[in-house]
């Protein structure tokens, strides 16, 4: 590799490992793409009907082992193409997994089958098949067959479920215009989830109901065999429109103001953003979301350094506040209340999370113990009179819509999203766009017109409510469930978070919260600040003016918010795009972000 190519990947992705290549396989109308022995966008004459078939192997805190592939084979006869290969994988333990998958792809169809063998007892949370259906089928029927024998007649989820939707499925049939599409299952016991939970873009199909045990114990020697068979009937009818080689972006009605920019402070970042504030001014955003945690021992002292680190600024500042909560409510938040009036740290609100609220607590399995919400939000009041009290999440999305605040005991409800708990390569990472409007709009369901603050926002996973850690990445890999991302040195991190902001118009947000000031997750990197940091001051120029509706005609390319007399416009894409606003002619380098004036 050149230095220029290594120069631009860095600039593009903070690293200069390319992005996993996807290779391209069609026969006759049907056609999809296989990277790392995935298959995805799987599509019928162009148009897509499956987002994806994975056959995972999850180690127990549910960090995906990646397979090692061998003896790859691509036979073509007689109208068919058949697809070979062996896998091996090797779980952080040392405990290896081999499997042999086997793909027959052909006009009316797929057929995928694999069979894997335990060498060692392996453990593991998930071994198995998960079918994805796009996002975009949200609302439209669906024919769910059951292992029993049993049909349902139903709809793929509208609003987000946060329990699994359909559970002991052996097929999943729906229609697209005059195509059906017939996704059959065996080989173990399936459910679905509805992933948008979590801001991934589908519906998953998986193999292990959740309300068994995890992790497990798959013992040395156990053959375990399923299979996902595509079956594909009639036809779309309607051919998709010749799509445009310029992306028009349309203004529309005024839809209320823009939020409230932040970023986040913790008292391990606490001098390093001493020491840039003032880029940290220059960033122009109004929110500081100071971060502490009571409950892993952090004291007067972490109170003290963000004190130290936010003093005199004139940034709305929120202390977001997870504590123990396994003893006397009030003695515990009147402590914190005390660190923060002998650190002179001026505070305008609070938001506090339970402890045992941090980790996920999935479909089957008993909650921990846990004062109810109402006291704790009742003793914070208490302990921080005259400020506004938040709550909700201190994670995501999921748990907010599984365990809901009380909300006549809150001023505002918040929860974060982080689009790498399940898949880390650069396309699932954009298409989790997708899931933000209906998470937004499942929220407002629950919170109705509360003040909704969102964040924070980050690629990179800040705690892992579904396992005992953040997965360790020294060597700068897009991994799942990782802190440290690499693209958040890169022009990726900028486009994807335009793009995160165009995906809030619906939502009325009180205030957006894009990451932290410095850190793994920060804005500001040790040389200086980030592409993501002009990202994030374009959007605070924007808070409070009048937002206006934003469409795009193409945005899985092209995203674009517009505020007062301004709009800013992100390519999603690492190719050049074009686009267009009313007169104005861009052309858009790869994730690439831009600002225009006076529309």
């Amino acid at each position: 590799m050149t230095d220029a190519a290594t120069d631009t990947l860095r600039a593009l992705y903070g690293t200069d490992v390319p992005p996993i290549a996807a290779r391209a396989f069609s026969v006759g109308r049907l056609s999809f793409e296989m990277v790392g022995g995935d298959l995805r966008a799987i599509r019928v004459d162009g148009e897509e009907v499956l987002r994806g078939i994975q056959y995972l192997v999850r180690d127990r805190d549910w960090g995906t082992l990646a397979p090692a592939i061998r003896h790859l084979e691509i036979d073509e006869r007689d109208g068919d193409m058949r697809i070979g290969y062996v896998a091996d994988c090797v779980g952080p333990d040392g405990d290896r997994l081999r499997y042999a998958a086997t793909i027959v792809a052909r006009e009316t169809g797929l057929d995928v089958v694999v069979e894997a063998e335990a060498i060692d007892d392996v453990t593991t949370a998930r071994l198995g098949f998960c079918v994805l259906h796009p996002a975009g089928l949200a609302g439209a029927p669906l024919r769910v067959e059951h292992g029993d024998g049993s049909v349902e007649e139903s709809r793929f989820p509208d609003l987000i479920e946060p329990w699994q939707p359909f559970t002991d499925i052996a097929a999943l049939i729906h229609r697209q215009r005059e195509l059906t599409i017939a996704c059959r299952l065996e080989g173990d016991t399936f459910e679905m989830e509805d992933q948008r939970n979590w801001s991934d873009a589908s519906y998953k199909t998986y193999v292990r109901p959740l309300a068994k045990p995890w992790p497990y114990v798959v013992p040395a020697g156990t053959i375990d065999r399923q299979s996902v068979r595509l079956e594909l009937t009639g036809a779309l009818s309607r051919p998709r429109p010749a799509a445009s080689r310029t992306t028009e972006i349309t203004m529309g009605a005024p839809i209320g103001v823009m939020p409230r920019i932040g970023l986040v402070v913790t008292p391990a970042e606490a001098e390093a953003t001493l020491a840039r504030r003032p880029t940290l001014i220059d960033a122009g955003v109004q929110d500081l979301l100071l971060s502490f945690e009571s409950q892993a021992g952090q004291g007067r002292a972490e109170m003290a350094a963000l004190a130290r680190a936010v003093a005199g600024l004139p940034h709305c500042k929120t202390l977001e506040c997870v504590i123990a909560a396994d003893g006397d409510l009030d003695a515990e938040l009147g402590r914190i209340a005390d660190h923060v009036a002998r650190s002179d740290l001026r505070l305008d609100a609070v938001a506090i999370y339970p402890a045992p609220d941090l980790q996920s607590t999935p479909p089957g399995s008993a909650w921990p113990d846990c004062p109810p919400l109402a006291d704790i939000y009742a003793a914070a009041r208490r302990a921080f009179r005259g400020l506004a009290l938040g709550g909700g999440m201190y994670s995501y999305f999921t748990e907010l819509n599984r365990k809901r605040p009380p909300l006549d005991r809150l001023d505002f409800v918040s929860h974060a999203t982080c689009p790498i708990v399940h898949a880390a390569d650069d396309l699932s990472v954009m298409q989790s766009l997708e899931a933000i409007p209906p998470i937004l709009r499942s929220a407002r369901a629950i919170v109705g017109d509360k003040p909704y603050r969102l964040g924070p926002v980050t690629i990179g996973m800040r705690q892992n409510p579904y396992g005992s850690r953040t997965m360790p990445n020294p060597r700068r890999e897009r991994m799942a469930m990782a802190m440290c991302d690499p693209r958040q040195d890169g022009r990726f991190a900028a486009a994807w978070t335009i793009g995160y902001a165009a995906a809030t118009e619906g939502a009325a947000l009180d205030t957006l919260t894009l990451g932290a000031v410095t850190g793994p997750l920060g804005v500001i990197g040790e040389n200086g600040p980030r592409p993501v940091y002009t990202a994030v001051a374009m959007l605070a120029r924007m808070a409070g003016l009048e937002r206006r509706a934003c469409r795009s005609s193409a945005p899985d390319k092209v995203a674009a918010v517009s505020a007062g007399e301004r709009v800013v416009v992100a390519n999603l894409t690492a190719r050049v795009e074009a686009a267009r606003i009313g007169n104005v002619e861009l052309s858009l380098k790869p994730f690439e972000i831009a600002e225009v004036v006076a529309i």
